[in-house]
Order: structure tokens, then sequence, then C-alpha cells
């Protein structure tokens, strides 16, 4: 468990506010990206966009549902970490690019075999240090990964941040079903609509998007679409297999999980201080302020936000007994092997 240092601006003390004022006032000048198109073995494709600094190590930013390399968070990561000699990659999830995916498969919340496939192809260019951030369900990714890889975790990957992370996707998504949460729910399910209406029309087969209006929370749509289309018996079995809660215990490299106690998204098992408090590698940060997605700066660079500045901090040591780089990795070699775990 780390005391947060995280001090928001007086007119910001509230969930909402925070998780809703950098959707409607934040704008970042545009980051300079070089697209990569990363092939896969089933057939399909991720985009990459890089956003380079000449930098010896590198961070690979996962965003967050529905979201893409172009969201104003993802940029003011990449940002962050530009300033400070980084390279970044920030990867678009299946179908998140601006163009559609080529399978009938999409992006979901357990698709941690899509972030392992960028990890590898991104540590082939030979960088001393590979960092994950992950926001949201790019958070759940992460945190994922990492347990996955457990022990088998290579030198060379130094940590992960998760930011606003609903590791605990069932207890999450009945959080999100609630009254007061009506607006963001709604909001998820006219995006995830077009999504489905795309893909209805290039597999009609497979496809139905009849009295899709019905659908009122993320149980009707996983029900519905996500957990048959991905080998999932049922929402229940998606949520299970694919929450990072229950795989945080293998972790053993650095990892942080920032979550705000005010976080409108996010129910108590979202915050698993059990098992923060007695694991060597996993650290809890619980700000009393931050919202989903929030963290709005403050104090000397307000135009970084707090879990940008954190994010750094964590991946290259800078601060604290709990810094992400307890060793110094040796440069990775072109045609790394693959990650295993």
């Amino acid at each position: 468990m780390i005391p947060s240092a995280y001090q928001p601006p007086w007119f910001l003390r509230n969930g909402h506010a925070q998780t809703v004022y950098p959707v409607l006032r934040r704008r970042l000048p545009e980051v300079r990206y070089e697209r990569e198109r990363l092939e896969l073995p089933d057939g399909d494709f991720l985009d990459l966009d890089w956003s380079r600094a000449s930098g010896r190590n590198v961070v690979i930013v996962s965003h967050g549902l529905e979201g893409s390399s172009q969201r104003d968070y993802v940029k003011g990561m990449v940002r962050t970490f530009n300033r400070r000699g980084w390279d970044a990659v920030a990867w678009n999830f299946r179908g998140c690019s601006g163009e559609p995916n080529r399978l009938l498969r999409f992006s979901h919340s357990g698709a941690s075999d899509d972030l392992r496939q960028v990890v590898e192809a991104v540590a082939r260019h030979g960088y001393e240090r590979v960092g994950l951030v992950g926001f949201s369900i790019g958070g759940n990714l992460t945190l994922k990964l990492l347990g996955e890889l457990g022990e088998r975790a290579p030198q060379w990957l130094v940590g992960g941040v998760a930011v606003s992370v609903p590791c605990d996707l069932k207890s999450s998504a009945e959080v999100m079903a609630s009254r007061e949460n009506r607006p963001y729910m709604e909001r998820f399910l006219v995006d995830l609509h077009q999504k489905i209406s795309a893909k209805q029309a290039r597999f009609p087969e497979a496809l139905d998007d009849a009295h899709y209006g019905a659908l009122k929370t993320f149980r009707d749509f996983d029900d519905r679409y996500t957990a048959p289309l991905h080998g999932f018996r049922d929402a229940e079995d998606y949520w299970a297999r694919s929450s990072s809660r229950f795989f945080l215990e293998p972790i053993r490299c650095p990892a942080l999980l920032l979550n705000a106690a005010d976080d409108p998204f996010l129910s108590p098992e979202c915050f698993p201080e059990a098992i923060a408090a007695r694991h060597e590698w996993l650290h809890l940060e619980v700000p009393a302020h931050g919202g989903h997605v929030g963290f709005v700066g403050n104090g000397l660079r307000p135009d970084e936000y707090y879990s940008e500045r954190r994010a750094w901090e964590f991946l290259s040591g800078e601060t604290g007994g709990n810094g992400a780089t307890t060793h110094t990795p040796p440069p990775v070699a072109e045609g790394t092997e693959k990650l295993q775990g």
C-alpha cells in the first residue's frame, strides 16, 4: 500500500467531476505518431502508433473501452514519457484504430494475448527497458498479462502501471448498472452498437442487432455478444476468466495499481488491499480523489496529470523505495524469443 501525494484542484473533489472534466475540457497538442501495422498469426492486425524520442527505453500504452491512441489521456501519457526521453507506443485494440478489423473477434477485457504480441514486437527493437501503462480495461490487460507471465517475465520488462482498473469485472459491471451511472452506461452502449452494426454488415450470418435497444447493462451486452463471440459460456464465465483480480498473486515484476477511492465505475472488490499488503511486487495506491481516468493536474505542471507523472516515476524508479527498476536490464537482442507464461 503506497500513500498517495495526489491533491486535486479545489473544484474537482468529486469523482464524477474528475471523470467528466478531462473529456470536456482537456485538449492536447497533437502527438506526432508513426503507424506500424502488426500482422497477427490469426490473420487479423493491430495498429501501433509510435511516438519516438530517440530513447533507449519505451513505454507501451493501452487505452480503455472503445478508446484509441487518439484519446487525450493516451496522448498525455505518451507526451509525459517523450518529454523524459522515452519512446512510446500507443496500440489500438482490434477495431479501434479507425479501420475495422478483419475477423469477427473484437476487443474485450481479457484479450491479454493481443498485448503480449505487441510487447514481443516492440521488444525486438532492442530497447533496454520496456514498461507498460494501461487505462481502465487496458489496465486490466496489463495486470492480467503480468500475472500470466509470472516468474517468466523477462528482465527487460521493468514493470507495469494500471490506472482506474475494474479488476473485478463482475462487481464493476454491477456498479455500472446503477442508476447514478446510467449516463455512462448509455454512452458505452451507443459506442458498442456502432461496432456491432459495422461488424453485422460484414458478418450478417453471425451478428444481429435486432432489439439492441433492449440492452441496458454490460451483463446484457456481454451475454449477447462478448461471451459467445470469444469462446466464453456467458457473461459470468467471461468476467471470471478475464478479471485481472484473479491474476495478481503470480505477478513477479513491479506493478502499480492506481485506483481513486471516488472512482464511480469501481466496486470495493477493485481495491485488492489484502493482496497488495502481502505482495512483494504489487503496489496499490488509492488517492481519495481522481475519478475514472481523471487525476487532473495541479501544482508545478498542471498540464501533466498526476497519473502520467506517477507512471513515469514508477517505471523509471525515480521516487520511493518501491520503484520499478531494481536491476539494470541488458539490451534486448534482435529476434527476442517470445514471452513465455
